[in-house]
């Protein structure tokens, strides 16, 4: 049996941030929810400018959706840029994909970034976890099988500079869409990114 819009609108959406982000990226998207996905959790995963390893940051988010909605609740989960590394770490190396019916990757770069390349893994740890080939992206690789059972969607930005080359920016499961804005930056404030967004999280 399909979802029902009122069996989305009841299971608990998570929202997860990027690098050098705050739960706050996420304000304008929560505007235009306006209570139409509610629980929502919108943890704080403290990354210390890239230093905290990406599998510990998966580890905190585990630890927040367990202390909002319990061990068997099924959630849905939307990452932002390197949250959305995060989100996929925690369903596929830490059970989540036991309880996951929905996973939304925005602009995140799933294949890796040559932006990451530079950084060394010392003491730059989360960023190194996304240089292209790192050893936590081919773990991931290795383990995607345990997407099949999500209901995986892939946004990128053809444009961007952060995740470079945007096409990274997509999950080997799922549909994939590109988004008309020019900059990283802009992905979670404009409407021409956040429209198709917003209709992907709301959708029957």
């Amino acid at each position: 049996m399909g979802l029902t819009p009122e069996s989305v609108a009841s299971t608990p959406l998570v929202l997860v941030h990027g690098l050098f982000d705050t739960p706050r990226v996420f304000d304008t998207l929560c505007r235009r929810l306006a209570g139409r996905r509610s629980p929502l959790l919108v943890p704080h995963l403290p990354h210390a400018l890239g230093s905290v390893p990406l599998e510990d940051l998966a580890a905190m988010l585990g630890s927040h959706i367990e202390a909002a909605f319990g061990t068997e609740q099924p959630v849905d989960v939307m990452g932002f840029s390197m949250g959305g590394v995060i989100g996929r770490t925690w369903i596929q190396l830490r059970g989540g994909h036991r309880r996951t019916r929905r996973f939304t990757s925005v602009a995140s770069p799933q294949r890796g970034t040559l932006a990451a390349v530079p950084w060394p893994r010392w003491p730059l740890a989360g960023i190194a976890d996304m240089k292209p080939g790192s050893d936590l992206l081919r773990r991931l690789a290795a383990e995607s099988h345990r997407l099949e059972a999500v209901d995986c969607c892939s946004f990128f930005c053809p444009t961007d500079l952060t995740v470079f080359p945007g096409w990274q920016a997509v999950l080997p499961v799922g549909s994939c869409y590109p988004l008309p804005v020019f900059w990283h930056n802009l992905l979670m404030a404009e409407p021409g990114s956040l429209d198709p967004v917003v209709a992907e999280l709301l959708r029957p």
